[in-house]
């Protein structure tokens, strides 16, 4: 196979360049493709997106061609040149704080121009927002954070510190009690929650409040947060019955019913000051006894943690209050109320 070649002079040591190779256009996606209403049809299509509601609405014809449009455009905007400190404000403000009161999404008006109307309209509506509350918090909580940021301490302590603080000033058992000792009492307390415990005498050096009268507003202190945590860890003996019933074997009918049984106990004058547990499991021997699926007293103790002959002291009120609290559609499911056994 030959090959053509045109003649060409080439001097001495010039070599014969080679034809340029052609080689096929690289593949590109075609970023040209508009969206075309199927209704009209119109080509330049005429459609625009209503950023305040994400639709994509056809302006020929008025069909809707796309819903819930997410807003890609930036969120932020800038008043630094505007604002005479220069300090670059957002138009949000901060997040809820959970040691304040209130919802904290309050209006700011600023001072504008610097006129004197600008400023009478911000003082206006500084009072008019002014929360002696939200005040007196903000400096105690200064407070604390200055003690325990001049001694070290973690700054868990100090967030402990302003949580009791705010408890203790939302109850208004402190009301009209000095403050400085209701914070060294406070900072007394988060110090030994933290397992970072000060002495009297040191929580003295660090507020200069008298020993003395630490110990006694942290006594009162402790009494309060028991009867507060007391009330928060607080369990029914309806919510008892459902654990004591599974573990028991007793199905949902029985279940149903000791609970029943259960929430009518404060209609009962003498179970009403008893502990949930006794109630709970007086509640379940009437229940099983009724339903026909009995236990015995030894076991319901057993499942409780009571003595069989708390059960049956408190059973004994119940079974005199028989005919008020057991239901009639107890009995239309299978309840007897011959099957209840007769206290001793």
């Amino acid at each position: 196979m030959t090959t053509m070649v045109e003649n060409q002079a080439l001097s001495p040591g010039q070599v014969l360049d080679e034809a340029p190779s052609v080689t096929d256009a690289e593949w590109q996606e075609n970023l040209n493709i508009r969206m075309i209403c199927p209704d009209c049809r119109e080509d330049p299509p005429n459609i625009r997106e209503y950023t305040e509601n994400g639709d994509t609405v056809c302006m020929d014809c008025g069909r809707v061609l796309g819903a819930r449009l997410v807003d890609m455009r930036s969120e932020w905007r800038t008043f630094a040149n505007d604002d005479q400190g220069n300090d670059d404000p957002s138009r949000v403000g901060d997040g809820p704080n959970s040691l304040l009161n209130g919802s904290q999404l309050n209006t700011n008006i600023a001072f504008g121009d610097g006129s004197m109307r600008s400023k009478e309209l911000h003082r206006a509506q500084s009072k008019s927002t002014h929360d002696k509350t939200t005040k007196s918090l903000l400096t105690a909580y200064k407070s604390i954070g200055t003690y325990c940021d001049a001694y070290a301490l973690p700054t868990m302590v100090a967030d402990g510190a302003k949580h009791i603080y705010k408890d203790a000033e939302e109850s208004r058992i402190f009301k009209g009690k000095n403050q400085e000792a209701l914070i060294a009492g406070c900072i007394f307390i988060a110090c030994r929650r933290n397992n970072v415990p000060r002495t009297f005498r040191e929580i003295h050096e660090m507020t200069n409040v008298e020993k003395k009268e630490i110990g006694r507003t942290f006594k009162t202190l402790e009494r309060f947060l028991l009867k507060q945590q007391s009330a928060t860890n607080k369990v029914t003996a309806t919510e008892l019955c459902a654990r004591f019933c599974s573990i028991l074997g007793l199905d949902h009918r029985v279940t149903s019913v000791a609970q029943a049984l259960a929430s009518q106990m404060s209609n009962i004058g003498s179970l009403a000051g008893r502990s949930p547990l006794s109630g709970a499991a007086a509640c379940i021997y009437m229940a099983s006894h009724l339903m026909n699926q009995p236990r015995l007293p030894k076991a319901i103790s057993d499942a409780a943690k009571v003595s069989d002959s708390t059960i049956r002291n408190a059973y004994k009120f119940l079974y005199q209050a028989r005919d008020e609290i057991i239901d009639k559609e107890w009995l239309e499911k299978g309840g007897d109320m011959a099957r209840l056994p007769r206290p001793s």
